[in-house]
């Protein structure tokens, strides 16, 4: 089953790169060779390795993921990283769902969903073995593709199956967890969500950390256990992040990216730049196009 659905995302795709799907949120991703590492933030999503293996590091912990395992993100995260397995005659194949927090919480409601044990050590990337149902619901979601016509009628109903398995898989708990209103983790996402709608102000610790509704050092406690990284460190990624995507998309330069941003030095700016992707603005976006 697992290479059924391999064949049929290949087929889609075709060729190596990243490409999106005519389900929203729905992307294939294939790769011919083993990649260099790269910093990216993962979103709330699910990810299926279909073919070849690929390796995260958050923080200082590795996370491997082979062909045939799942990976659910539960939190928007900073990441390194890389494919580890992949051959021309055997590409690293793997799909991508984004899912919506939104209908996460709306299920959970209506299953009556437990909470999760306070005993339960939280995991914001968790990797497990693909499950015949839920490689079934991906595989007729991305089916839809060949039938347009069913495409707004049955891909959400199909989605939110999709989220039923998941909570009633070993990915669950974590996901239950994310979703436990009045956890602390579900007053750290509000926090990133503002974060990620207000990157360019100047904001401190003291700030966020009322925003949480927690004192500065409880905020900064729960949310390193979250993200694996300080509050404002994690600022710092995202801004670094967009400022990245500003030069590589829409061709801005490294001046024009910095205040985009809000750096208001330039050189401090080539600098943060440099420490977390490995080379000045332009020699890394010239690396990307290359790549």
């Amino acid at each position: 089953m697992i290479q059924s659905l391999a064949d049929k995302a290949f087929a889609h795709g075709k060729r190596e790169g990243d490409h999106s799907t005519s389900i929203p949120g729905l992307t294939v991703h294939i790769r011919n060779k083993p990649t260099e590492p790269l910093h990216c933030i993962y979103t709330l999503s699910l990810s299926m390795i279909l073919q070849g293996s690929k390796q995260l590091s958050v923080e200082d912990e590795l996370i491997s993921c082979a062909a045939g395992q799942s990976m659910l993100t539960t939190f928007d995260l900073p990441v390194v990283s890389h494919v580890t397995e992949a051959t021309r005659h055997k590409s690293f194949i793997a799909l991508v769902l984004k899912l919506d927090y939104a209908l996460i919480m709306q299920t959970c409601a209506e299953l009556e969903i437990e909470k999760p044990s306070k005993d339960l050590k939280y995991q914001p990337i968790s990797s497990h073995d693909i499950d015949a149902g839920l490689c079934g619901a991906m595989s007729r979601l991305l089916g839809l593709q060949q039938d347009p016509e069913y495409l707004d009628s049955l891909s959400p109903l199909i989605k939110k199956e999709i989220i039923i398995r998941l909570l009633q898989s070993p990915h669950g708990m974590h996901l239950r967890h994310m979703a436990s209103a009045g956890a602390p983790s579900n007053q750290i996402l509000n926090t990133v969500t503002w974060m990620k709608q207000n990157f360019t102000q100047s904001v401190g610790i003291d700030e966020l950390a009322q925003q949480a509704h927690m004192s500065a050092s409880t905020f900064r406690q729960h949310f390193k256990s979250l993200t694996g990284s300080s509050p404002l460190q994690y600022l710092k990624h995202l801004r670094l992040q967009e400022a990245r995507d500003q030069m590589l998309l829409n061709g801005l330069d490294a001046s024009q990216a910095s205040g985009f941003v809000g750096y208001e030095s330039a050189s401090q700016f080539s600098r943060e730049y440099s420490r977390l992707f490995g080379l000045p603005p332009q020699k890394d976006i010239q690396r990307l196009k290359l790549s």
